[in-house]
Formats: C-alpha cells, structure tokens, sequence
C-alpha cells in the first residue's frame, strides 16, 4: 500500500509509474516470442520515471526469472527510481531466486543509493480482518 501511494504521488507530480507485480512482470518478459520482443518489453519497463515491482519474495524464481529481474534493475540502476517491496531480508533474497549468480550484483544496485523502509508489524488486511472479527463478536 506504501509503495503505490508513493506511485500516486508521483502521477500526482507529473511523472509516468508503471505499477506491476514481480511474478506478472517475469511472465511478461518470458512470454516475448524473440529477442527483438523482450528488448522491447525491457525498453518498457526501463522508460518509466518510477517502476514499482510488488510482493518480491512471495514466490521462487528460477535463474532465467532472475535474470529478467536483474536486467530490469541493471537498466535502471542510476537512471530511473525503482520501488521494491519484499516480505524479506536481502540476506534471504536466495531463496527466491535459488542458484542465481546475479543475486549479489542485483542487491548490490538496489541498494545503492537506496531508501530503505522496514515496516514492522501487522499488515493492513490482518488489522481489517480482525476488526471485522471483533465486530462481529459484539
């Protein structure tokens, strides 16, 4: 919810946010046909002034899914902001992309120059839910 208000803050501001989830944007590049596509599709998530790639960690990612992962942040690194949410510690980042070489390199231009927001506690839905709960019971 943080990073696409931050997202509507930036349309707010007149720059261009694509919002997408990291498991959306792997089936996206890996279902380009050739490569003359998926530079294509790179080029898309590149041009954006803010790209925004949600729930990083809730699935595993083969070597070839963090290879897309990383080439969109290698595009990115230094010319256009990026906002990653993970329900993770990098430390833990290779367990969603098990194997992959380009873990290190990939944290390692996440983070520099990064903000980085650790937001402790319960989620949005797990505070609704058990307010519905207790409403309920009264």
């Amino acid at each position: 919810m943080i990073a696409k208000n931050l997202g509507q803050q930036a349309v707010l501001r007149g720059h261009s946010v694509l919002y997408t989830t990291a498991s959306a944007m792997v089936i996206d590049l890996g279902a380009q046909e050739n490569k003359a596509a998926l530079q294509r599709k790179l080029r898309f998530y590149e041009s954006r002034d803010l790209l925004i790639v949600d729930e990083i960690g809730y699935l595993a990612f083969d070597c070839k899914a963090a290879d897309f992962v990383f080439e969109i942040v290698n595009r990115r690194y230094e010319k256009g902001s990026i906002i990653i949410t993970t329900n993770l510690a990098f430390k833990e980042w290779g367990q969603i992309f098990p194997g992959a070489p380009c873990v290190t390199a990939m944290i390692d231009r996440l983070t520099h120059h990064a903000r980085i927001i650790k937001v402790d506690g319960d989620s949005y839905r797990l505070r609704e839910s058990r307010r519905g709960k207790e409403k309920a019971n009264a």
